[in-house]
């Protein structure tokens, strides 16, 4: 007898749940697609983890992504038509030996793109990226919005 029936759907006969062992998006279109994906997509996939923060200050833009381990020579940062910012990279995986025996491998590798539609006041002829200690910062200038002059008018009478 099943602790929780019908909402996981039949998952075999045994009474023990396991959340772990069941597809939330079964019966989607794309359910499982990223899964069993190959090529490019599952290259992407594999280290799409690359977390940016992107806040907004009164002068720029400022993009933060973490990419530990990665060379600056192996992250690279477009301006596209359209002020998309793309930010990309790729980690290779290590060199195996021979005679290497791994226990665990639970660093990611992989290509990793994100894509960032930057809004009317970005300068972008004046985009800037620095990586320190595994984070690279990316700075997007703002355009200097001019306050409209406000002019006392004297009322007469």
């Amino acid at each position: 007898m099943s602790l929780i029936p019908s909402f996981f759907g039949n998952r075999g006969s045994s009474s023990i749940i396991d959340p772990f062992s069941w597809d939330p998006f079964e019966g989607f279109p794309f359910s499982g697609q990223l899964a069993n994906a190959s090529g490019p997509a599952r290259e992407v996939s594999s280290f799409a983890g690359a977390r940016i923060d992107w806040k907004e200050t009164p002068e720029a833009h400022v993009f933060r992504a973490d990419v530990p381990g990665l060379k600056k020579e192996e992250v690279k940062v477009e301006v596209e038509e359209g002020r998309v910012l793309q930010i990309s990279g790729e980690r290779n995986k290590e060199q195996e030996e021979k005679n290497d025996k791994w226990h665990r491998v639970e660093r990611s590798s992989g290509k990793f793109l994100r894509r960032f539609r930057l809004p009317e006041n970005a300068k972008l002829e004046e985009v800037k990226a620095n990586m320190e200690n595994g984070v690279l910062t990316v700075t997007v200038p703002k355009v200097e919005v001019k306050k409209p002059e406000v002019k006392a008018i004297d009322i007469s009478g």
